[in-house]
């Protein structure tokens, strides 16, 4: 089923979590409909909750709303606190099922918990240096992902490219 309004997307953001020079990587659940039994970086959903039950920062606007969702699904999916959110890129994609959504990916600093992972939602977790993320089955473009955030760590800041 298409979606009919042009401007209507599901609007999702990543963390690439850095804890001591590694990342933490999730495999999806194997019943999880999208890229069931694949690595990744754990994220999630905006939901209009997210914003709507808080009080607006200005008379029309509530700010920080996508940090405060990665930090929210981050916290849900896999238990642990982050902090300094910085952009790494953006993709865009339609599902199968005609449900358009775009992806914010963004480096994260680890700040405590331990990795208790979201029942349903993912069933492993590594943390991983550059290196040993290529030998995951990693959903397509993460690794690349990785490399970005590397280089990002380093001072140079990119655009997303095929490795």
């Amino acid at each position: 089923m298409e979606n009919s309004n042009k401007y209507l997307h599901e609007v999702a953001i990543t963390a690439i979590v850095v804890k001591n020079d590694t990342y933490l990587i999730t495999r999806r659940s194997p019943t999880k409909r999208r890229f069931p039994g694949m690595w990744t970086v754990p994220g999630g959903r905006l939901e209009v909750h997210d914003y709507v039950s808080l009080p607006k920062d200005t008379e029309h606007y509530w700010y920080n709303v996508l940090e405060k969702t990665l930090k929210r699904e981050v916290k849900e999916e896999v238990g642990i606190d982050i902090k300094n959110i910085k952009y790494v890129t953006s993709l865009a994609r339609v599902h199968k099922d005609g449900a358009p959504s775009l992806v914010i990916s963004c480096l994260t600093d680890y700040v405590g918990g331990d990795v208790v992972l979201e029942e349903g939602e993912t069933d492993k977790h590594e943390w991983v240096t550059l290196e040993e993320a290529n030998n995951h089955n990693l959903i397509e473009g993460i690794y690349d992902e990785l490399v970005m955030a590397e280089k990002q760590r380093k001072g140079t800041k990119s655009e997303w490219k095929k490795t």
